[in-house]
């Protein structure tokens, strides 16, 4: 029986993969920030089959509570098979461009408020010799683009700092998948103009239970984005500095 812990799991996608795993009949761990808005979920999970679903809440910016939200979580679970981390925003570069404050509050949610969660879940996975970590990333992290480059700076230092996780815990038998999808239609997009490049979190939670089962290090969502973004990572400097992306 799996043992699930996910962070942000009041997200769009993070809802659509606890549903995965409860019809598995896993034991489930959610944490948001509001607990409230966990209720229905957790009824849905148990709903599904889910073994046992318990919660949690947490500012993920407050990061002197990290430590004893991850304790909550291990004790009723029992330890930790599978970590999935999901929490994020979607920031507005104009405000971000315009304030220190925004900027740097937003940087935190979708990169330093991972990092420190990461550093401690790693530490107590390493010690148990075997599970996986997942992390929602993004393709943005793959090349800063004038329309969203805080945000994508935030998903490079996450995806980076993976990097270098994966290999550390290699030898402790625990797997890091990186998970980068691109465009989701999701209530945080909701402002935005869909196309055929948009998928629906149901797409994207099959992909990331797939990716974990396989222990597949990077995982891009849907599939087509490895070579788009390939492609967008090989434009010469010269040439993509007057692209309006």
């Amino acid at each position: 029986m799996q043992r699930v812990l996910i962070i942000g799991a009041t997200s769009a996608i993070a809802e659509a993969t606890a549903r995965l795993y409860a019809s598995r009949g896993a034991r489930l761990h959610l944490v948001a920030r509001t607990a409230a808005r966990l209720n229905v979920t957790m009824e849905d999970l148990r709903i599904r089959g889910a073994a046992d679903v318990n919660s949690g809440s947490m500012d993920v910016n407050d990061i002197g509570s990290h430590e004893a939200v991850l304790e909550d979580a291990w004790t009723k679970l029992g330890g930790v098979d599978i970590v999935l981390i999901a929490h994020g925003t979607l920031p507005d570069q104009a405000t971000c461009e315009s304030s220190v404050d925004v900027a740097l509050t937003e940087f935190s949610t979708n990169a330093t408020s991972t990092i420190a969660l990461l550093t401690l879940i790693a530490n107590r996975m390493a010690v148990a010799g075997q599970g996986c970590i997942a992390v929602i990333s993004s393709v943005a992290g793959d090349r800063g683009r004038a329309s969203n480059y805080l945000y994508g700076s935030a998903k490079a230092a996450v995806s980076a700092f993976l990097s270098g996780l994966r290999q550390r815990l290699n030898k402790h038998g625990v797997d890091v998948v990186t998970v980068k999808p691109g465009f989701v239609d999701t209530p945080m997009t909701s402002q935005f103009k869909k196309g055929f490049l948009w998928a629906k979190p149901e797409d994207v939670a099959n992909g990331i239970v797939r990716a974990i089962d396989k222990g597949k290090p990077v995982a891009y969502l849907p599939w087509f984005w490895l070579p788009i973004m390939t492609i967008i990572r090989s434009i010469p400097e010269f040439v993509f500095k007057r692209i309006q992306l």
